[in-house]
Protein backbone atom coordinates (compact mmCIF):
# COMPACT_ATOMS: atom_id res chain seq x y z
CA UNK A 1 0.00 0.00 0.00
CA UNK A 2 1.06 3.32 -0.86
CA UNK A 3 1.84 6.11 2.46
CA UNK A 4 -0.32 8.55 2.78
CA UNK A 5 0.87 12.04 3.29
CA UNK A 6 -1.12 14.89 4.86
CA UNK A 7 0.08 18.01 2.92
CA UNK A 8 -0.77 21.74 4.83
CA UNK A 9 1.09 24.83 2.77
CA UNK A 10 -1.22 27.98 2.14
CA UNK A 11 0.52 28.65 -0.63
CA UNK A 12 -0.51 27.35 -3.97
CA UNK A 13 2.57 27.11 -6.37
CA UNK A 14 4.47 25.40 -3.24
CA UNK A 15 1.55 23.06 -2.44
CA UNK A 16 0.66 21.89 -6.44
CA UNK A 17 3.89 21.58 -6.80
CA UNK A 18 4.74 19.15 -3.78
CA UNK A 19 1.84 17.56 -4.35
CA UNK A 20 2.55 16.29 -7.56
CA UNK A 21 5.78 15.74 -6.77
CA UNK A 22 5.24 13.34 -3.63
CA UNK A 23 2.43 11.88 -5.85
CA UNK A 24 5.29 10.78 -8.51
CA UNK A 25 7.29 9.72 -6.11
CA UNK A 26 4.28 6.95 -5.11
CA UNK A 27 2.60 8.45 -1.96
CA UNK A 28 -0.65 9.13 -1.48
CA UNK A 29 -1.29 12.62 -0.55
CA UNK A 30 -4.03 14.72 0.55
CA UNK A 31 -3.20 18.27 -0.07
CA UNK A 32 -4.77 21.20 2.13
CA UNK A 33 -4.61 25.23 2.28
CA UNK A 34 -4.84 26.04 6.27
CA UNK A 35 -4.43 24.99 9.33
CA UNK A 36 -7.87 24.24 10.46
CA UNK A 37 -8.49 21.67 7.59
CA UNK A 38 -5.25 19.72 8.03
CA UNK A 39 -6.54 18.86 11.82
CA UNK A 40 -10.35 17.76 10.35
CA UNK A 41 -8.17 15.52 7.76
CA UNK A 42 -5.70 14.61 10.26
CA UNK A 43 -8.91 13.33 12.60
CA UNK A 44 -11.28 11.96 10.14
CA UNK A 45 -8.28 9.90 8.50
CA UNK A 46 -5.00 9.23 10.58
CA UNK A 47 -2.18 9.54 7.33
CA UNK A 48 1.09 7.89 7.44
CA UNK A 49 3.01 11.30 8.10
CA UNK A 50 1.94 15.22 7.96
CA UNK A 51 3.85 17.86 6.08
CA UNK A 52 3.07 21.21 7.76
CA UNK A 53 4.05 24.34 6.74
CA UNK A 54 4.54 26.61 9.55
CA UNK A 55 3.09 30.33 8.66
CA UNK A 56 -0.33 29.81 7.69
CA UNK A 57 -3.51 31.68 8.52
CA UNK A 58 -5.62 31.21 11.05
CA UNK A 59 -4.31 27.82 12.56
CA UNK A 60 -0.57 28.08 11.64
CA UNK A 61 1.20 24.85 11.48
CA UNK A 62 2.87 25.20 14.94
CA UNK A 63 -0.85 24.92 15.98
CA UNK A 64 -2.12 22.06 14.31
CA UNK A 65 0.96 20.26 15.67
CA UNK A 66 0.68 21.57 19.46
CA UNK A 67 -3.19 20.18 18.99
CA UNK A 68 -2.26 16.82 17.89
CA UNK A 69 0.64 15.89 20.39
CA UNK A 70 -1.87 16.90 23.24
CA UNK A 71 -4.49 14.63 21.91
CA UNK A 72 -1.76 11.56 22.27
CA UNK A 73 -0.96 11.62 18.38
CA UNK A 74 1.98 10.29 17.08
CA UNK A 75 2.14 10.44 13.81
CA UNK A 76 5.85 12.36 12.23
CA UNK A 77 5.21 15.69 11.39
CA UNK A 78 7.91 17.51 9.67
CA UNK A 79 7.74 21.04 9.18
CA UNK A 80 8.38 23.64 6.63
CA UNK A 81 9.60 26.96 7.39
CA UNK A 82 11.07 30.14 5.72
CA UNK A 83 12.24 30.94 9.41
CA UNK A 84 16.08 30.23 9.67
CA UNK A 85 16.76 31.56 13.46
CA UNK A 86 18.06 29.10 15.60
CA UNK A 87 14.86 29.91 17.83
CA UNK A 88 12.34 29.54 15.60
CA UNK A 89 13.21 25.85 14.89
CA UNK A 90 13.15 25.14 18.42
CA UNK A 91 9.93 26.65 18.33
CA UNK A 92 8.79 23.89 15.65
CA UNK A 93 10.55 20.88 18.08
CA UNK A 94 8.76 22.15 20.81
CA UNK A 95 5.46 22.27 19.43
CA UNK A 96 6.08 18.39 18.70
CA UNK A 97 7.41 18.14 15.30
CA UNK A 98 9.99 15.05 14.69
CA UNK A 99 12.42 17.28 11.91
CA UNK A 100 12.31 20.47 9.39
CA UNK A 101 12.94 21.49 6.16
CA UNK A 102 13.55 25.17 5.22
CA UNK A 103 12.70 26.60 2.29
CA UNK A 104 13.31 27.29 -0.54
CA UNK A 105 14.03 23.45 -0.32
CA UNK A 106 15.39 20.94 -2.60
CA UNK A 107 12.02 18.19 -2.92
CA UNK A 108 14.69 15.35 -2.65
CA UNK A 109 15.57 16.50 0.67
CA UNK A 110 11.96 16.39 1.72
CA UNK A 111 12.14 12.85 0.03
CA UNK A 112 15.10 11.75 1.92
CA UNK A 113 13.53 13.20 5.57
CA UNK A 114 10.11 11.53 5.16
CA UNK A 115 11.69 8.08 4.24
CA UNK A 116 13.77 8.64 7.67
CA UNK A 117 11.08 9.10 9.34
CA UNK A 118 8.63 6.20 8.55
CA UNK A 119 11.51 3.93 8.93
CA UNK A 120 12.14 5.13 12.16
CA UNK A 121 8.03 5.09 12.79
CA UNK A 122 8.38 1.16 11.64
CA UNK A 123 11.47 0.57 13.59
CA UNK A 124 9.42 1.42 16.48
CA UNK A 125 5.92 -0.43 15.70
CA UNK A 126 8.29 -3.66 14.71
CA UNK A 127 9.48 -3.00 18.06
CA UNK A 128 6.57 -2.98 20.48
CA UNK A 129 5.71 -6.55 20.77
CA UNK A 130 1.59 -5.76 22.00
CA UNK A 131 0.75 -1.87 20.89
CA UNK A 132 -2.21 -2.18 23.02
CA UNK A 133 -0.65 -2.81 25.62
CA UNK A 134 1.90 -0.39 25.70
CA UNK A 135 -1.00 2.43 25.22
CA UNK A 136 -2.30 0.87 28.34
CA UNK A 137 0.45 1.49 30.45
CA UNK A 138 1.72 5.27 29.02
CA UNK A 139 -1.87 6.04 29.50
CA UNK A 140 -1.59 4.79 33.27
CA UNK A 141 1.94 6.84 33.59
CA UNK A 142 0.31 9.90 32.04
CA UNK A 143 -2.52 9.46 35.03
CA UNK A 144 -0.42 8.75 37.83
CA UNK A 145 0.38 11.95 40.45
CA UNK A 146 3.64 13.66 39.49
CA UNK A 147 4.19 13.75 42.97
CA UNK A 148 5.79 10.53 42.90
CA UNK A 149 6.80 9.76 39.72
CA UNK A 150 6.97 5.59 38.89
CA UNK A 151 10.46 4.01 38.96
CA UNK A 152 12.14 2.59 35.88
CA UNK A 153 12.33 -1.11 35.47
CA UNK A 154 16.10 -1.43 36.22
CA UNK A 155 16.71 -4.62 34.42
CA UNK A 156 15.96 -3.13 31.04
CA UNK A 157 17.88 0.38 31.75
CA UNK A 158 20.53 1.93 30.11
CA UNK A 159 22.25 4.21 32.91
CA UNK A 160 25.30 6.46 31.90
CA UNK A 161 26.42 9.91 33.04
CA UNK A 162 23.70 9.46 35.77
CA UNK A 163 21.38 9.43 33.07
CA UNK A 164 18.94 6.76 33.02
CA UNK A 165 16.32 5.50 30.00
CA UNK A 166 14.08 2.72 29.42
CA UNK A 167 13.94 2.58 25.67
CA UNK A 168 11.40 -0.04 25.78
CA UNK A 169 8.76 2.24 27.72
CA UNK A 170 10.67 5.32 25.87
CA UNK A 171 11.04 7.21 29.48
CA UNK A 172 14.38 9.20 30.37
CA UNK A 173 15.83 10.49 34.10
CA UNK A 174 18.67 12.57 35.15
CA UNK A 175 18.53 11.89 38.57
CA UNK A 176 15.34 11.86 39.77
CA UNK A 177 14.13 14.22 37.34
CA UNK A 178 12.02 12.35 34.42
CA UNK A 179 12.94 14.41 31.46
CA UNK A 180 10.38 15.55 28.77
CA UNK A 181 11.58 14.56 25.55
CA UNK A 182 10.53 14.10 21.83
CA UNK A 183 10.74 11.13 19.89
CA UNK A 184 14.20 12.40 18.01
CA UNK A 185 15.65 13.50 21.25
CA UNK A 186 15.31 10.27 22.54
CA UNK A 187 16.97 8.47 20.16
CA UNK A 188 19.70 11.17 19.73
CA UNK A 189 20.27 10.72 23.79
CA UNK A 190 19.60 6.95 23.61
CA UNK A 191 22.61 6.78 20.77
CA UNK A 192 25.02 8.93 22.98
CA UNK A 193 23.92 7.06 26.41
CA UNK A 194 25.13 3.67 24.14
CA UNK A 195 28.47 5.30 23.24
CA UNK A 196 29.34 6.87 26.29
CA UNK A 197 32.68 8.09 25.96
CA UNK A 198 32.77 7.41 22.65
CA UNK A 199 32.85 10.69 20.34
CA UNK A 200 30.34 10.04 17.57
CA UNK A 201 30.69 12.27 14.27
CA UNK A 202 28.15 14.05 12.58
CA UNK A 203 27.58 11.38 9.42
CA UNK A 204 27.49 8.72 12.16
CA UNK A 205 24.68 10.40 13.56
CA UNK A 206 22.60 11.21 11.16
CA UNK A 207 22.76 7.94 9.76
CA UNK A 208 21.85 6.28 12.84
CA UNK A 209 19.26 8.88 13.52
CA UNK A 210 17.61 10.01 10.54
CA UNK A 211 18.95 7.42 7.94
CA UNK A 212 20.64 10.06 5.74
CA UNK A 213 23.45 12.45 5.89
CA UNK A 214 22.31 15.50 5.16
CA UNK A 215 26.12 17.00 4.77
CA UNK A 216 28.07 19.47 6.50
CA UNK A 217 26.33 22.33 5.84
CA UNK A 218 22.83 21.29 7.80
CA UNK A 219 22.39 22.53 11.30
CA UNK A 220 19.57 20.12 12.04
CA UNK A 221 21.54 18.44 14.29
CA UNK A 222 23.24 21.18 16.40
CA UNK A 223 19.63 22.53 16.66
CA UNK A 224 18.58 19.07 18.05
CA UNK A 225 21.52 18.92 20.41
CA UNK A 226 21.20 22.56 22.06
CA UNK A 227 17.93 21.86 22.71
CA UNK A 228 18.57 18.47 24.18
CA UNK A 229 21.20 20.28 26.42
CA UNK A 230 18.55 22.99 27.44
CA UNK A 231 16.63 19.85 29.00
CA UNK A 232 19.68 18.01 30.34
CA UNK A 233 21.97 20.09 31.95
CA UNK A 234 21.83 21.41 35.57
CA UNK A 235 22.92 24.63 36.95
CA UNK A 236 26.32 24.21 38.61
CA UNK A 237 26.53 20.61 36.69
CA UNK A 238 29.31 19.51 33.77
CA UNK A 239 28.03 19.65 30.59
CA UNK A 240 27.04 15.96 29.68
CA UNK A 241 26.76 16.61 25.72
CA UNK A 242 29.96 17.90 24.54
CA UNK A 243 30.90 19.22 21.21
CA UNK A 244 34.39 17.69 19.37
CA UNK A 245 35.09 20.66 17.08
CA UNK A 246 35.58 19.33 13.62
CA UNK A 247 34.13 15.77 14.31
CA UNK A 248 31.22 15.64 16.08
CA UNK A 249 29.05 15.05 19.47
CA UNK A 250 30.01 12.71 23.12
CA UNK A 251 28.51 12.07 26.38
CA UNK A 252 30.84 12.49 29.15
CA UNK A 253 30.64 11.00 32.61
CA UNK A 254 29.89 13.60 35.41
Amino acid sequence: MPRTVLLAEDDRAIRHALERALTLEGYRVTAVADGTEALARAHSGRPDVLVLDVMMPGIDGLQVCRALRAEGDPTPILMLTALVETADRIAGLDAGADDYVVKPFDVEEVFARLRALLRRTDREEAGTPDNASASASASASASATTDVPEEPDAARCLEAAGLRMDPLARRAWRGGRELELTRTEFELLELLVRNVGIVLDHSTIYDRIWGYDFGPGSKNLAVYVGYLRRKLDQPGAPQLIQTVRGVGYVLRED
